[in-house]
């Protein structure tokens, strides 16, 4: 049977719930691209079934914050997702801030070893520095969620090399989260 595998592109198009903006870049675009990257790496290799919170670029979820974020978590509870990955880029005033990183609800936890695995793929795959992993239990998309969850901040939009990295090797980051997918699996 397929792991069915949901991921959450953080962010709307516009707002509201659009996210953040670095070096003439946006947080929603740049994870759209990756999370398609991601998805179709997942399909190929025929043990996973994903679904994409935003299977277009102009996909709109809610109208506002909190029904944006409660459309993401009902399809994937409704859809019975034996895991739940949120993408999103990281912002610090300052520039030299970088790093990959990922919340989970708790520690230790299925979530917290899947979320290891991802960042250990991500900073391998694009020689980002691994942060860790930490509980960030008032997060909504981790809260609500009925399996394992975990958002990735895959690096930062306001570190001019990292935000450069994300747009132009999008498939870098895409292959980091397979391979750390995979390697949390055993697949």
């Amino acid at each position: 049977m397929a792991i069915k595998i949901y991921i959450d592109q953080g962010h709307n198009p516009v707002n509201p719930n659009a996210g953040a903006e670095g070096n003439g870049l946006r947080e929603q675009n740049l994870v759209y691209t990756i999370g398609q990257e991601l998805a179709a790496l997942l399909r190929a290799n025929g043990n996973f079934e994903v679904r994409l919170s935003r299977p277009t670029p102009d996909t709109q979820l809610g109208n506002s914050k909190a029904s944006s974020l409660s459309a993401r978590v009902n399809e994937a509870n409704a859809w019975g997702a034996d895991y739940f990955i949120s993408l999103h880029t990281n912002a610090s005033s300052s520039p030299n801030a970088g790093g990959t990183e990922a919340y989970v609800f708790s520690v230790p936890s299925a979530a917290a070893s899947l979320a290891e695995d991802i960042v250990e793929g991500v900073s391998e795959y694009t020689g980002l520095r691994d942060r860790g992993v930490f509980a960030r239990s008032g997060l909504y998309v981790l809260r609500k969620t009925q399996m394992p969850s975990t958002l990735v901040e895959l690096g930062f939009i306001s570190n001019p090399e990292e935000a450069a990295l994300m747009r132009d090797r999008p498939d870098l980051f895409a292959r980091g989260i397979y391979e750390g997918i995979l390697e949390y699996t055993g697949v």
